[in-house]
């Protein structure tokens, strides 16, 4: 018996990088995946890379910006799989610039895509844990189930120049907070992750300038070279966490051993908190 096996998990973002981790390492341990990633084709990909390990996928392409997204990738996998056990609110970029040269646009964006999309995917799914939950309790039988939101060191301590992806990742803590006592009574852990710097192709240190399209927008990637060399000076660890370290923060608050953690905000930064 695997861990996960028989739960189903819904993973955000998990197309690339660190989302794509936390879908692998769910799905090792027995999980069924629904897999979110704006992109059709790596969201496909890691779809194909569960099955071919022997597990169950179902890739749901999208933005998790869209106002009906957080529905149709509920409904979705209620009708695949059958249930909500897991919740993994990953997805999200990071758009930055100092506050006198940031546009409502640029702060609007961050709020959306880590914080709104967050709530509307949770508030469909509560439309099915919290009944599932109370007719579990009137049969007798415990089910625990979990939610995961990605933070930030951002979000814990501020950063310059990410005033609008500072504060959307402080809200999802927040969100974190108070729906753990919400729903702790339906026995739903609800805690956060806050990464410190992971090496994605957000995040890799680059002296070129690289950008990615995102919704329309041209979105600079990348830290320079230097910068990215202070950032690892500054962690005790010495080095930028790899995407599976992250993601196994992540399974720590999935898997059963963490049963009675709710409303907690694990920093995995390698010591490093701003």
């Amino acid at each position: 018996m695997k861990k996960l096996d028989g739960k189903t998990a819904y993973v955000t973002g998990g197309g690339r990088g660190i989302g794509r981790e936390v879908v692998l390492k769910l799905a090792s341990e027995g999980a069924n995946v629904v897999i979110n990633d704006l992109d059709a084709e790596p969201a496909h990909a890691v779809a194909a890379e569960v099955a071919a390990l022997g597990g169950q996928a179902l890739a749901l392409p999208g933005s998790v910006t869209d106002e009906d997204y957080g529905d149709r990738f509920i409904k979705a996998g209620l009708e695949r799989f059958g249930g909500v056990d897991i919740i993994v609110n990953n997805a999200g970029y990071t758009w930055d610039a100092m506050i006198n040269k940031m546009s409502d646009r640029q702060f609007d964006a961050m709020i959306d895509v880590h914080l709104k999309a967050p709530f509307r995917i949770l508030r469909a799914a509560g439309q099915f844990i919290i009944p599932a939950a109370r007719e579990e309790a009137a049969q007798g039988i415990e089910v625990v189930r979990k939610v995961v939101n990605i933070s930030s060191i951002a979000g814990t301590g501020g950063n310059a120049g990410q005033a609008n992806y500072s504060s959307a990742k402080a809200g999802i803590i927040g969100l974190t907070k108070a729906l753990s006592k919400e729903w702790g009574r339906h026995k739903v852990n609800v805690n956060a992750v806050a990464f410190g710097v992971i090496t994605t192709r957000l995040t890799e240190a680059t002296d070129e300038k690289k950008t990615i399209t995102v919704e329309g927008n041209q979105i600079g990637v990348g830290i320079p070279t230097k910068v990215h060399q202070g950032f690892s000076a500054m962690i005790p660890m010495g080095r930028a966490g790899t995407p599976a370290e992250a993601a196994g923060g992540v399974y720590l608050l999935c898997a059963p051993e963490s049963n009675y953690v709710s409303g907690q905000t694990l920093i995995v930064g390698g010591g490093l908190s701003l």
